[in-house]
Order: C-alpha cells, then structure tokens, then sequence
C-alpha cells in the first residue's frame, strides 16, 4: 500500500509540472501516463523498499527546483532544500538528480549573470537534514558507503568491467524502455522535433531526465561500476515529460482514439 501511495504521489506532482510545461491537460496526461510503460512503475512497485522510497522525494525536488527558480519565494527555496536532503538520506544514488540540478542552475546564472542571496538557502536546510546521517556515518566507519561499493561489485576488479559493466548497463536501460517508447508510438506517429538549448524548460527536463543517467553510465565506466537495474527506479519519473515537451507539436490525438478513448 505505501508502495502504490509513493507512485501515485509522484505522479500527481509529475502532472503538476507537466500542466505548467505543457500548458495543456490532455498532454500532461499522456506524459503521466506514459510512465506505465515503464517496467518500475508497474511490475515492481509492490515492493516497498529504498528505490520506492526515493520516488516521491525525486519528483518534490524537480518540482520545487523550478518553483524556486520561477517565482523566487522563500517557501520554495526552503521545500527544495527539505525534499533534497530527506531524496539524498533515502538512498545515495539521489545525489545524481543533484548534480543535474546544480549544471543546469550554473548555466543559468552564467546566462543570467543573476545571483539571488536566495539562492543559498536550500543550502543549509540541506545540511540540516543530513547533519543526523553525517554524524552516524563518521561514527559508523562509513559502512553504507561500503556496503554500496560491494553491492557494485567494486572490488572485484577487471580491466574489461570498464567496458562490459557499461555495455550491460545501457543493454539493460534499452530493454526497460521498449514499452516505453511502444506507448510512445500511439501518440506521436512520426518521431520529428528540434533541440532548441535556448529553451530552458527542455534543458530543465534534460538536465533532471537524461544527464543524471549519463553520469550513472560515465561513473560506471571510469570506476568499473556494475550498476544493478532496480537502482535506476526514480531515474525515469520525468521521461514521459520529456518526450511529450520534444514531441509537443506533432503529437496527433485522432490518430491516439484508434487505440483508446479520451
């Protein structure tokens, strides 16, 4: 049950984004309902465990990131912050999402050339969260980290892991999105779209979407990293977002009611 509670949740705050990007229901809609073609938000989210648990704290903090940086209120700045340390105390691997957050808003102040005194404060509210956690790491000898490099097989060293871990990984990634992109076809029948890196809410989504999971890809590769499939859950809570904002203008309804109803 708290399992289904934490998917939905992050879906409700999915659309909620997605409404505000999309500018239209119906298609905020499809990018929500999108993700059922995704192997983690269906099959495996009876379970209740850490990579669930991280769901609804991913989505809280894409979405209160642009909140912040859209109106600048305090309130925003305050939730992001919460919801990004409580992401990272949920399961390390959320610090991906992080540093995806953080290219994204250097780019911008290097476009603005802005600095807002608010931007500093999720920083310590940050902190705050995880000062608990740092305190018991240090006194612990920092086992959870071990754990983690055990659990990727770190210490089984090779030279060829730093080409086959990755080469299973991106297998892998391929495999879970084929639904995926099968739904995909219902609503968009001929895959055109232009990048257009002036448009900051496509290189907001790309920074959330597609970067944290290049670095996942590139960490594997520099430390022989051999990432396990379910460690990927949250990382695609916005790819029907992403599409859907690519796909936007050719996205053909009448050719979608041959397959369902809306």
């Amino acid at each position: 049950l708290m399992s289904q509670i934490f998917v939905i949740f992050s879906f409700v705050v999915v659309f909620k984004l997605a409404k505000e990007f999309l500018k239209n229901e119906v298609h905020a809609l499809l990018s929500v309902l999108l993700l059922e073609g995704i192997y983690f938000y269906n099959f495996t989210t009876p379970e209740f465990n850490v990579n669930v648990c991280q769901i609804p704290f991913w989505t809280l903090t894409v979405y209160y990131f642009w909140q912040s940086l859209k109106d600048e209120k305090v309130k925003n700045f305050i939730l992001f912050g919460l919801f990004a340390g409580l992401g990272v105390l949920s399961k390390y691997l959320f610090i991906y999402l992080l540093i995806g957050i953080v290219i994204f808003f250097i780019f911008r102040l290097n476009k603005n050339k802005k600095f807002n005194y608010k931007y500093l404060i999720p920083i310590p509210v940050f902190l705050l969260i995880l000062a608990p956690h740092l305190i018991w790491l240090v006194d612990n000898d920092f086992r959870t980290i071990t754990y983690g490099l055990k659990r990727a097989s770190l210490e089984d060293s090779n030279f060829l892991n730093h080409f086959l871990y990755p080469l299973k990984f991106i297998i892998k990634q391929i495999g879970i999105l084929i639904p995926f992109f099968g739904l995909l076809s219902l609503v968009v029948p001929q895959f055109k779209f232009k990048l257009k890196f002036h448009d900051e809410k496509l290189t907001y989504l790309i920074s959330v979407t597609l970067l944290p999971i290049f670095l996942m890809l590139l960490t594997s590769i520099i430390f022989e990293l051999n990432i396990r499939t379910m460690w990927m859950t949250p990382f695609y809570l916005f790819f029907g977002l992403l599409f859907i904002y690519f796909f936007k203008s050719t996205i053909n309804l009448n050719y979608l009611r041959r397959f369902i109803i809306i």
